[in-house]
Parts: C-alpha cells; sequence; structure tokens
C-alpha cells in the first residue's frame, strides 16, 4: 500500500491541472459566456488567471477571470498619498470604482500605516484588489529604504497576503543583468516606476541582488499558500515615447518570462506587467512579443499613452494606447487619469479616468469578437432608433452623465436634442416610414 499523500490543492491553477472547476471557475464561465472546462483549461496551462485570495473568497469577492478569450478587465488605483492623506477622499474613489464598472482595485498608498485602509476595502470590495507591498515597507517597518532587508520585505508582502489582496504587483525582474543592462545602454527617463525605482536604489546602495528575484522561491510559497496572484511588476517600462521598446525593457521582459515559468510549477497564478509610453505603431507588436517571451500568461498594460505631451488628458491619450494594446492582445488595462503626471486624483479625475478606460477596453473586445460583446451597442442602437431615451440610459456605460447632460439642455420638439431638434435625422425617417407629416417648414 502506498504511503505517498495526495498533494493539498490551494490554487486555482492547483485544482484546474488536477481536472477540478472551482466555483470561481463556473462563476467566470457564466460571466463571459464561455465553458467551465474553457477557463479551467486556460486556468491550468496560465492562460487565464482568477486572482482570488482564498481569504477575500470567504469574505464574498466576485470572482474575475484575466486571460485569453475573456473580456478586458479595468482596474482603479487609489490609495493614502503622503502629500494630501485624505481617506475620506479614496472612499469616494472606490465607490465610483463599484458603481461604474470596474473590475479591480489597486491600492497605492504609500504613506504612514496603511494596513486598516486595506483590510477595509478588502472586507467591502467584491472586486479584485491588488497592492505593492514595496510602497508599504518604508511605513510597515518603519525603517529607511536602505535599512530594509530581505526578511522586511516578506514580511510585508506576507501581511498582505494575509489580508486578503488578490494580486501583487511585485518588481522581481529587475536583477543585476538588467541593471548592467539599463546602465549600459542608457535612457532619456531612466526608472519611472515607483517599485522599480525604490528597488534600483535599494540594490545600487546594498550592493545586493534584488531579493524577490534572489528569493523568488520563497516569494512563491507564500503566493501560494493564500492563492495570491502575483502581477510581475515591469520596472522598467518605458517612461516616455524615446525609452519604448528599448534594450532595458527588453531585457526584462526576458526575464519576467522565465519567471512566469517558475511560478506556475510552483502552482502559483500570474500576470505580468507591461508599458509605459509608446509610440501608436509599436503597440501591437510589443503586444505580441510579450505575449512570446512570457508564454502567453496574461498581459496587465498601464496605457501605453501614446504622446508625451498630453497633459492634463492623458486619460484619453491612454485609452487610445489602451484600445490598440488590448485588441492586440493585452487582457488588462490599468486607468490613467486627467491627473497623470500632475497630481493625486480627485473623484471626478478617478471617473473620469475608468470612463475612458472603460471605452478603451470594450471598444477592443468588440474588435476582438470576444462573446457578446457588442450586445449592448446593438440595443443602444435599437434604442436610438425608437428614440427611446429611457433605454438608453440602460445601455449607457456611465448613464448618470448622459441622462444629466441631456436633461440640463432640453429640445423645444419632443424626442429630440437640441443637437438637430425637429432636423433630427432619425426623427424625419422615422415619420417616412409611418405616413405622417414631415413638419420642416418655418418654425411655428
Amino acid at each position: 500500500m502506498s504511503t505517498q499523500t495526495e498533494p493539498t490543492l490551494v490554487t486555482q491553477i492547483d485544482f484546474a491541472r488536477a481536472g477540478q472547476i472551482t466555483p470561481q471557475m463556473k462563476e467566470v464561465a457564466e460571466r463571459e459566456h464561455r465553458d467551465p472546462e474553457y477557463i479551467r483549461e486556460r486556468v491550468a496551462d496560465g492562460r487565464i488567471a482568477i486572482p482570488a485570495n482564498i481569504v477575500h473568497i470567504k469574505k464574498g469577492m466576485r470572482a474575475f477571470g484575466v486571460g485569453e478569450g475573456l473580456s478586458t478587465k479595468v482596474n482603479v488605483n487609489l490609495g493614502i498619498s503622503g502629500d494630501k492623506a485624505d481617506a475620506a477622499e479614496e472612499w469616494k474613489k472606490v465607490k465610483i470604482a463599484e458603481d461604474f464598472g470596474a473590475d479591480a482595485i489597486m491600492d497605492l498608498s504609500n504613506s504612514g500605516k496603511t494596513r486598516q485602509f486595506r483590510q477595509q476595502l478588502i472586507d467591502e470590495t467584491p472586486l479584485m484588489v491588488g497592492t505593492v507591498p514595496m510602497y508599504d515597507a518604508i511605513g510597515y517597518m518603519e525603517k529607511p529604504l536602505v535599512k530594509l532587508t530581505k526578511d522586511d520585505l516578506f514580511e510585508v508582502v506576507r501581511a498582505h497576503a494575509e489580508d486578503g489582496v488578490d494580486f501583487m504587483t511585485i518588481h522581481c525582474g529587475i536583477n543585476k543583468s538588467v541593471t548592467k543592462t539599463f546602465k549600459e545602454t542608457g535612457r532619456l527617463m531612466n526608472i519611472v516606476s515607483r517599485g522599480g525605482s525604490l528597488l534600483f536604489g535599494w540594490m545600487e546602495v546594498t550592493g545586493n541582488e534584488n531579493p524577490f528575484y534572489e528569493y523568488f522561491d520563497e516569494l512563491l510559497e507564500i503566493c501560494h499558500e493564500y492563492d495570491v496572484t502575483i502581477s510581475l511588476g515591469d520596472s522598467c517600462r518605458p517612461g516616455c515615447l524615446y525609452d519604448s521598446n528599448d534594450a532595458t525593457e527588453t531585457a526584462e521582459m526576458i526575464e519576467l518570462g522565465k519567471l512566469c515559468k517558475r511560478a506556475w510549477a510552483a502552482g502559483v497564478q500570474v500576470m505580468v506587467e507591461g508599458p509605459g509610453h509608446m509610440a501608436l505603431d509599436e503597440i501591437a507588436a510589443n503586444m505580441k512579443l510579450q505575449k512570446r517571451l512570457c508564454h502567453n500568461a496574461p498581459f496587465y498594460v498601464l496605457g501605453p499613452l501614446v504622446t508625451d505631451i498630453g497633459v492634463g488628458y492623458d486619460h484619453i491619450t491612454a485609452a487610445i494606447g489602451g484600445a490598440i494594446s488590448a485588441s492586440s492582445g493585452a487582457d488588462f488595462l490599468c486607468y490613467v487619469t486627467p491627473a497623470e503626471h500632475l497630481c493625486l486624483p480627485n473623484a471626478q479625475d478617478v471617473l473620469d479616468g475608468l470612463m475612458a478606460t472603460k471605452i478603451a477596453a470594450h471598444a477592443a473586445d468588440i474588435a476582438k469578437k470576444v462573446p457578446h460583446a457588442r450586445d449592448m451597442d446593438d440595443k443602444m442602437g435599437q434604442a436610438r432608433r425608437k428614440l427611446d431615451w429611457d433605454a438608453m440610459w440602460k445601455c449607457a456605460l456611465d448613464p448618470v452623465t448622459g441622462k444629466k447632460r441631456y436633461e440640463e439642455s432640453p429640445a423645444a420638439t419632443e424626442g429630440t436634442c437640441t443637437m438637430c431638434g425637429k432636423m433630427c435625422a432619425v426623427r424625419t425617417v422615422n415619420k417616412v416610414f409611418e405616413g405622417t407629416t414631415i413638419d420642416l417648414g418655418m418654425e411655428d
């Protein structure tokens, strides 16, 4: 009789490889109009991730799938800033994210003790929650950056996992080899990733290897214990068009591809993060290169921003790049707000950034032929043909803003708007087909 014990199944990828469909896989399949087996197969080989910490599952989170053949997901960043610590404002942003269709919230709090905000967020939101433990390390450990040890950093990661964080951005790929390439080849904007810059500074001052790279297997043990999806951070993403697709970005991407395989072997789900700033004509090729180098792991991108001079309007700049990146293979878009490069976004900035990114993601899903992606657009067309405004609000991504603008400018002719009034093309053609009088003469 064999005394060998069966391995303990913890993560979504563990269950998928064992041929078991979890409740989270079923939930994703139903929302995405896919067969549960379709989801299970792709979770098993890493092409789909379901970031769902076992702690957060117990608190009632919704399951979201990120990856191949699924709708493009959208993330909202928020959190307590040292220069503008206003928890009430951050909770307004949480409400906007939930009400207007975000799939994930990243708590990027970077000032003081952040754990209470993070724990309350996980307790209350059904959305995926992500963090960057490196941001929290200085405040959590009450030490300056250069005094932090490997054990300090891993203690923070474990605390985030225990709290129920579903995915963590950890900058594992910026190792000594990548920093050597960076210093030898140079860049216009150097390193613009906050977490990446902190680790680069720590490595340069201490002379040590990046602990998240050197002790990657130990990091994976923590992630596996709680089913934390590791989001491999792009420390060397381009911060301007000049640096896009350069040697430093590519060197790190190669390292991230190696780490993907190690994570999957350890039963840990993976996403890979990407650019950044990038010219319009370079985006599709970059998406394909990433998918190739990182073995079709889900790709999570910030934009990319397609010009460097859209200051104050970077939610638009990023939405243009986001639509192209998602239609070319990216799976997850991090929103960008009008405040990007300027200041901490306020609640209105969050709404504007979220809606711009939702539009980009939805446009890409239509192009990718994601099942039923165009259904609501077709319903909107039907509602507009009938001049059924109440039906239009039900179809709109942001019904509140649309209805408010319409009602602020009432038309004299019932059913129309003040753009065309009596000359509304839809109204005219409807009247022709109804056989009624077309009253386009002099105004009464």
